[in-house]
This record gives C-alpha cells, sequence and structure tokens, in this order.
C-alpha cells in the first residue's frame, strides 16, 4: 500500500516538470538539493516553514499542495529528511487532496486554475498543461495509480502518523514552532546555518556564553519581571495616578502606554511565555550552530516547556500571553491586529505540533534531567548571593553562568563606593569586616517578640518616660501575624547583599568571600526547607518592619514567590556542616551586652577587632572622654567601674546630703556666692539637682549607669584588641551580675540608667535635647517600638526567671532551654 502512494506521489511531481520516475525518492541527492535552493529553499528550517505552511493551506491553494509534495520528495532525496519522514509527509499531503478533490480532473483542473491565477513562467504552462494531459490519460487508461487505485490503498493504509519528531527529548521542541517548525532531530547545521548571525544580529550574543547568559536570564527573569511588578503597582493605583506614571517613565519605557491599558481594561496581566518560548528558540539556534550540546539544548528546551506547564493550562493561553509580551516589547498593542498565518496554522491545522497537549511534552525522564542540568547551572554558593541581591539590584540576573566572572570596572567602583559610603567599609579592615553585619541576636529578637505577642504577651505600651506613637505601637504588634516564620532572613538578606557588593568590589580576597557565603546557604537551608518557606518569612517580615529610607520590596519578592522560573526556586538547596558567617552570642551573652542600653545603638553580635582606622576612632572616643589610653588604663577603669564607679561619687559626695537639707542649702549658697572653677561649678550643678531631686536621682539606683558605660567600654575595648575574649567574657559576666543584684527589671534599670545619665551630665545648651532623646531611646527600648530600636522588650532581665514563649523554629540563641528541636 506504501508503494501504491510512492508510485502516485512520483505520478504526481511529473506537474512539477519532473520526467517520470518510478519512486520520488530516487533523485540524484545533489540534484535534488540543487533543485530546492533554485526554489528558494535554502535549508531545513525553511523546508519545515515550507512543508507546514504548505500543507495548511487554505482551500483553493491546491499549487501549495504540490509543491509540499514536490518538496517532501526533493528532501528526502537530499537527505534533509529521512525516507520515512518524507514519505509522512507526502501521506499528509495526499489524504488532504484526496479529501478536497473527487477525482483526477477536478484535481488537475483546480491545479490549472490557481497557476493560471499567479501567471506563468516563460514556457512552463505548456509543460504543465502536457503533464496533465498525460496523466489524464493514464487516469482514463488505467494505468499507473489511478484515482480510485489510491483512495483504496490509502483506506488500508496505517493511520497518519505525527509530521513531528516522537522521542521524549525531542517533544519540546513542538514550543518552537512559533518560530520555526523542528521538522526533524537532532538539530544540525542544516536547520539554521545562519544561526550564529542571527544570534549576534538579534540579541547581540557572540559566543556560547553570552547565548546561556541570555537563556538562564529569560528563564528566571527576562523582561517579565519588570512588566509584573510595575503592573502591580498599576493595580493600586487611580486613574490619574496611571497617566501620571505613564507620563513620567513613557520615555525610558515605552511599553508603559500599552501596559497601562492592559491594566485599565482588566487584560489577564500574563506574559512570561514571552520570555519562555525565547528560551527555546535561543536553546535551538546554540544546538544548530554547535554553541550547545545536543543534550544541553534539549535541557534548556524541557526546562522552558516545564516552566510553561506551570503557569499555563492549553496552548492559546500560550499564544495569548506571548502576544501580550511582544505587544509590551514593541509598544504597540496587538490584541487587535489580524490573525497571523502561522499562529492559525499552530491552534487550527489538524497536523500542527500544538495538537499536542501542553501536559505531554514532557516525560518524567525529560524532565528530571532538565531539572538537574538547570540547578547545576545554579549550584555555587554565589548564586545564592545573586538569587538574594537579585531582589534589590536585579540587574545581577545577567550574572547567571559565572557569577564570579570579572565585572566592569564602572561596576566595580560603584561597589566600592557602596560599601565605604553605606556600610563605612575600607579594604585595610578585611574580609572579616563583613563578619559584622551578621546579626543572629537580632533575629532572636524579633522571633521572640514574635513568639510572645502570639500568647498575647506584648511589651508594655508606655512607660514613665513616655509612649511610642501609634505608628510604632501598630508596626510591634504587627509581629503577632509572622511568628510561624523565622526572622534570619531579615538580616541574612542584607548580609546577603553587602556580601555581594564586597565580591564585586575586588577589595577583598574571594575565597574568605565565599567561605561566608557557603556559610550563608548552610545557615538559610537549615532555617528554611524550601525556597517557598524562605520567601514567605521574607515577604512576612518585609511587611511588617519596612524600612522607610528604601523602597518596599514587597512586590519584588510576591514575584519571586509566584513566579516559577524565579532564581530561588533553582538554587542548591542543601546545607553542608552547620555553620554560620559570624558567631552566634548565648542567650545570657547578649543581655549582658544589651545591657549598654540607649547609651549605644544596639549590640547584635559579638563584637569583632575592627581595622586601624575605625580602632583610631574609638581610641579618639575612649581618651576624649575617659582619658584612657591603654590597655592597661582600661582595664583599671572597667575594674573601678565593676567595684565602685559614678555610682560610688553619688554616695559619698552627694548622698549625704538628702539627709541634711539645711547643710545643703548652705553649701549651694557658699559655692554661688564665688567664683567657680569649672570644677566646683559640675559640683554645684549636681548640688542643685540633688536638692531637687532631679529625675529621681535620690530615690533610684544609678548603679545602671556604670553598668551600661561599663559595657559600652568593654565592646570598645574588645575592638581595639585591649580585652581577649575571655577577659571581655568576664567583664560581661560580673555586669550581668552587678545588674540581677541592683534590679529587678528593665524599667528600674532604665530608670537608674537615665538618673544616672541626667546627674552626671555636665551643663550644655543641648541638654534637654539630649534629656529628651535619652527618654525617646528608652520608651523604644522598653516597649520594643519601634521593633529594631533595641532587644529588652524580647530579654529576660538578669537573675529573672524566664518569661517569655518559645519560638516556633530554631531560629535562637544558644542558652535558651526552651529553644524547640
Amino acid at each position: 500500500m506504501v508503494d501504491a502512494l510512492h508510485a502516485w506521489w512520483a505520478q504526481q511531481l511529473v506537474l512539477c516538470d519532473w520526467a517520470f520516475t518510478p519512486h520520488p525518492l530516487a533523485v540524484d541527492a545533489g540534484a535534488a538539493e540543487h533543485r530546492l535552493l533554485q526554489l528558494g529553499i535554502t535549508h531545513r528550517g525553511e523546508l519545515a516553514d515550507q512543508l507546514f505552511h504548505g500543507l495548511g493551506a487554505s482551500s483553493g491553494e491546491p499549487d501549495r499542495l504540490l509543491g509540499a509534495l514536490e518538496w517532501a520528495a526533493l528532501a528526502g532525496a537530499a537527505g534533509w529528511l529521512t525516507q520515512e519522514e518524507a514519505s509522512s509527509w507526502a501521506h499528509h499531503v495526499t489524504r488532504r487532496i484526496t479529501s478536497e478533490y473527487s477525482d483526477l480532473r477536478a484535481w488537475l483542473s483546480d491545479l490549472r486554475r490557481a497557476l493560471g491565477a499567479k501567471g506563468w513562467e516563460t514556457g512552463a504552462d505548456d509543460r504543465f498543461i502536457d503533464a496533465c494531459q498525460a496523466l489524464a490519460d493514464l487516469e482514463s487508461e488505467g494505468e499507473g495509480i489511478t484515482w480510485e487505485a489510491l483512495v483504496e490503498a490509502l483506506l488500508h493504509m496505517p493511520a497518519l502518523q505525527s509530521l513531528w519528531p516522537q522521542i521524549p527529548a525531542a517533544q519540546p521542541w513542538r514550543l518552537c514552532a512559533l518560530f520555526r517548525p523542528v521538522i526533524s532531530y537532532p538539530a544540525s547545521s542544516v536547520d539554521w546555518p545562519d544561526a550564529r548571525a542571527w544570534l549576534e544580529r538579534i540579541w547581540q550574543v557572540g559566543d556560547r556564553e553570552q547565548l546561556l547568559e541570555v537563556i538562564l536570564w529569560l528563564s528566571a527573569q527576562g523582561e517579565r519581571q519588570r512588566w509584573d511588578i510595575e503592573a502591580c503597582e498599576l493595580m493600586s493605583m487611580d486613574n490619574a495616578q496611571r497617566l501620571e506614571w505613564q507620563r513620567s517613565v513613557v520615555e525610558d519605557s515605552p511599553y508603559a502606554p500599552v501596559l497601562n491599558k492592559f491594566v485599565n481594561q482588566g487584560e489577564p496581566l500574563e506574559w512570561a511565555a514571552w520570555d519562555w518560548l525565547r528560551v527555546v528558540e535561543l536553546a535551538w539556534a546554540g544546538a544548530c550552530c554547535d554553541w550547545l550540546s545536543q543534550d544541553e539544548a534539549d535541557d534548556l528546551a524541557a526546562h522552558a516547556a516545564d516552566l510553561i506547564g506551570r503557569r499555563y493550562h492549553d496552548w492559546h493561553a500560550v499564544l495569548k500571553a506571548y502576544m501580550r509580551g511582544q505587544s509590551l516589547f514593541e509598544g504597540v498593542d496587538r490584541r487587535g491586529m489580524t490573525p497571523n498565518a502561522r499562529h492559525k496554522l499552530l491552534m487550527q491545522a489538524p497536523h500542527s505540533p500544538w495538537k499536542h497537549p501542553i501536559g505531554t511534552l514532557l516525560d518524567d525522564a525529560t524532565r528530571s534531567a532538565s531539572q538537574l542540568r538547570i540547578k547545576q547551572w545554579r549550584n555555587t554558593s554565589h548564586h545564592w548571593l545573586l538569587a538574594l541581591a537579585g531582589v534589590r539590584e536585579p540587574d545581577v540576573m545577567l550574572r547567571q553562568l559565572n557569577p564570579s566572572a570579572p565585572i566592569a570596572e564602572q561596576r566595580r567602583a560603584d561597589a566600592a563606593v557602596y560599601l565605604q559610603d553605606s556600610l563605612g567599609l575600607h579594604a585595610d579592615e578585611g574580609h572579616q569586616a563583613l563578619a559584622r553585619y551578621w546579626l543572629p541576636a537580632q533575629a532572636h529578637h524579633l522571633n521572640q517578640l514574635a513568639a510572645d505577642a502570639v500568647h498575647g504577651v506584648m511589651p508594655p505600651s508606655q512607660t514613665s518616660f513616655g509612649q511610642p506613637t501609634s505608628d510604632e505601637l501598630k508596626q510591634r504588634n504587627a509581629v503577632k501575624g509572622v511568628s510561624r516564620h523565622a526572622a534570619t532572613i531579615h538580616m541574612a538578606e542584607k548580609f546577603a547583599f553587602y556580601l555581594h557588593m564586597a565580591l564585586d568590589s575586588g577589595l577583598f580576597e574571594q575565597a574568605p568571600l565565599m567561605e561566608y557565603a557557603s556559610a550563608l546557604r548552610s545557615c538559610l537551608c537549615r532555617f528554611y526547607a524550601t525556597p517557598k518557606r524562605l520567601l514567605d518569612a521574607w515577604f512576612a517580615w518585609e511587611s511588617c518592619l519596612p524600612e522607610p529610607e528604601h523602597d518596599s520590596l514587597i512586590n519584588e519578592i510576591a514575584w519571586h514567590l509566584e513566579d516559577p522560573g524565579s532564581l530561588f526556586h533553582w538554587l542548591d538547596w542543601r546545607h553542608d556542616a552547620w555553620c554560620e558567617p559570624g558567631e552566634r552570642p548565648t542567650l545570657s551573652r547578649f543581655t549582658a551586652m544589651s545591657l549598654v542600653g540607649p547609651l549605644n545603638s544596639a549590640v547584635w553580635s559579638e563584637p569583632q577587632l575592627e581595622s586601624p582606622r575605625e580602632c583610631a576612632d574609638i581610641r579618639e572616643w575612649v581618651e576624649s572622654h575617659y582619658h584612657l589610653s591603654s590597655a592597661n588604663d582600661m582595664q583599671e577603669f572597667l575594674t573601678f567601674m565593676l567595684e565602685s564607679g559614678d555610682r560610688q561619687e553619688y554616695q559619698i559626695n552627694y548622698a549625704p546630703y538628702t539627709l541634711n537639707p539645711e547643710r545643703l542649702d548652705a553649701e549651694i549658697a557658699i559655692l554661688e556666692s564665688g567664683d567657680c572653677v569649672e570644677e566646683e561649678q559640675h559640683h554645684l550643678l549636681r548640688l542643685c539637682r540633688v536638692r531637687s531631686n532631679e529625675d529621681g536621682c535620690n530615690d533610684v539606683d544609678m548603679a545602671a549607669w556604670d553598668i551600661a558605660q561599663l559595657v559600652d567600654l568593654a565592646i570598645a575595648a574588645r575592638q581595639l584588641g585591649w580585652l581577649e575574649p575571655h577577659a571581655f567574657a568576664d567583664v560581661l559576666d560580673r555586669a550581668y551580675q552587678l545588674a540581677a543584684n541592683h534590679y529587678s527589671g528593665w524599667q528600674e534599670y532604665a530608670e537608674g540608667m537615665y538618673a544616672g545619665f541626667s546627674f552626671f551630665m555636665g551643663e550644655t545648651p543641648e541638654r534637654e535635647s539630649f534629656l529628651a532623646g535619652f527618654r525617646q531611646a528608652m520608651v523604644a527600648w522598653l516597649c520594643g517600638a519601634p521593633v529594631l530600636a533595641g532587644p529588652w522588650s524580647s530579654l529576660d532581665f538578669p537573675g529573672n526567671k524566664p518569661r517569655h514563649f518559645a519560638p516556633l523554629h530554631i531560629d535562637t540563641l544558644p542558652g535558651d532551654q526552651r529553644t524547640l528541636h
């Protein structure tokens, strides 16, 4: 029966000015290829396009069906298609012909009409008429394969086979049909000889590395991220705001009017197919020009199919999304335009490669192989930094192939300036300076506040110093809603960004920084079992604790949560032996360091030895405020503070006056009557404060003032290297015990610190503003509002029984016996 098809096929080729031949594929290969070139078909990619459109010709275009028969024969003879592939195309075309024409006469008559309407080449009309007559004579004489014999043979032939490659690895290439149908597998330069020129012209891609960078960018971010996020922002605006946005960005974003139109008209805001379908075309180009192995290209195409299958349920949705993306890319709304002929064929033709349901493009083995390779391309700790830093700086997604590759000098300089201006971080500090930005105690504080809140235990909302604003209380109370999310990511993503900038700056050795990156990955994998958990936690804490000085990252984080191509979902999600980028203090150590209170900023991590530059500033402060110029001086003064301090001076020089008001008045009168040297003036001011009991100085234990200074100086001494770790630990332990001996809670401790601050402060024009600022800071530390002002609200005061609830996860400081494991 197949022979009957071949024989009839060979007969029809006479109409194309062929000599009678017993088999349509018996032509010399060189002659067949030469004939294809004469027909303007220069490679197999063009052949696929011609066959696809030829078989899909409209009714009344028989010349295109005849052309398809000839192209299939020539391609099979030239070796561009296997004989089986060529025969399959002929089978499809022949069935199409016999379904539309009742007999040979009708078929030939319509051919004459169609060719006549198009005009004839010189001399071709006579040869064509002669060929028609010859076929008609054969038919009338019952010679050759008659129309009736052909129809009978077709009835007994097997069902039509797919025209497209059938092995599992080739199925994702059906996606490429939107641009160029893949008719034969594997890829070859014959499919697309000018693939390299096309890549250079259209994509400015000149080698394998650039190609992979673009493909990985399209899959993980592409142009859709910006459109998605801006569409989300537009949804929250009214019409006037949208128009103002459009006016402000249209010069740099030509797509703005189209995007605004989509939002205003309720168009589905979905266009990811624009990125993912182009991944397939680029992968095919890479395979055709040998920049990608066939296995690599297959896995990239399968990755695109995987992503598309997660987002779209049918081909109609894919095509619509692609066209929206094209509209945005071109800045032209294409929705009302006449449907593209290729699009119509893909959606309607029985022979379309898109008749294959999207859900069947991938089998399990193909999907697994693809996912494995994609993750292998993104399996370094540096990719973790890219993912985290990319939320704040999306352009880094263009560096996925090799994040450590050299970068432009301008980028390096910008990173160095950022580190210096924003963080005060300089090259001479060494890589170890980055550890100061790892803040495990901050995460503990946030987790503890959230755990307590969910049990209905909140820090006080007012104090003797005042109360937080309603907005600050609202923010603090919001932590109740995020208790199930470990807060590590809130500080870890900032650490990752700083680490990313440090790597880009080139100011530090790379190897130690990459060790930090590996530790970061290990830590985050420990606290978050999946990308979704990490992003959910980040979203929750970003919502709860926005940073007024920075734009919110809410929309960016939400995008990474929802987009299946986001780099977060394709990282190497595993942790090695447990480690962190910085030291994790014990809970008691953190509590002891927190005794510094508002006298300094909150201490969220173990103090580090500082660089010579930083040490110079610290030493200047220590010397100017305390007249300490050496480690010995510091040690002696710390001992003094532990044993006596300013509290002893009050007890000796001022407390007795509280028992003898007359003597106090007399002493003040004497000092006021004469000229006082600076020291006497300070004494007079303090006597006046005792007389008025200013800020409760006579009633409050002011040891807290000494303890806070003690801890502040001990931290400075550790940063200067004047205290070894064990000596620093000893000072903190003694400060902890001293606080426990003198006070029962943070409120009393705060009152003692404030009284001491007020009592021992010299008289300055800024005194009232200093005191007001200190009171405001006390409110924040005691109430946990703002949340990150200080950690008193999440810590048990030294010596007190535990009163805080265990968080729902393990992101807490060691030493907390109630931590869940």
